[in-house]
């Protein structure tokens, strides 16, 4: 990992100013499994508490910054690693970042876990049959890709590659398990000193 060059104000004393410290979520998962999902409600929560987030998906980072890449394997490799560089700097600035990114490729996910400070980075993969994400599927994406109509779709066309050893294994196929998933990540969080527990 190439070091961060040194300015006035260190990461600690950017930290030292909130009631939590920068850390990145990875949220890895199938198309439909409930990543984003997840992760727009967990920084809803994370809000409420006075937590200091930002949320990064392919709509907002396709948007602009990787306007420019397309869903080759190689296109998709560098989306990750501009992502992961730019999850650094959130972490840097005492963010807890919260990324949800297919990301199929395990070297790729390894290849951010190398770019973001040793022990600021959590896997969380989101384990979701694959039948429930083609039920969830609002834009028609997995019934064009049975159709052959999109190229190298992940879970149909092209691979995914489970995560070996995420920090956390969600199963995310019901309501119920969603509910659950949401404290398990706040109590994990709060576990891991990322954030202040609740008061009694």
């Amino acid at each position: 990992m190439n070091e961060l060059p040194d300015f006035a104000v260190s990461c600690n004393e950017r930290e030292a100013i909130k009631t939590h410290t920068g850390v990145c979520l990875w949220f890895t998962g199938l198309s439909g499994s409930g990543k984003t999902t997840l992760a727009n409600y967990l920084e809803m929560e994370l809000n409420k508490k006075g937590v200091h987030t930002y949320l990064l998906d392919g709509d907002n980072i396709r948007l602009g910054l990787n306007a420019d890449l397309g869903f080759s394997e190689i296109e998709r490799r560098e989306n990750i690693r501009r992502v992961g560089e730019v999850a650094r700097l959130f972490v840097d600035a005492g963010i807890v970042v919260l990324a949800a990114f297919i990301s199929p490729y395990e070297r790729d996910r390894n290849k951010v876990r190398q770019i973001i400070p040793e022990g600021k980075f959590i896997e969380v993969f989101v384990d979701t049959d694959i039948s429930v994400c083609e039920k969830r599927d609002p834009k028609g994406l997995y019934m064009r890709a049975r159709k052959n109509e999109i190229k190298e779709f992940t879970g149909i066309s092209a691979p995914y590659e489970k995560p070996s050893k995420p920090e956390l294994c969600l199963v995310n196929n019901n309501l119920s398990d969603f509910e659950t998933n949401i404290q398990i990540l706040i109590n994990l969080l709060s576990e891991r000193k990322f954030i202040m527990k609740e008061k009694n």
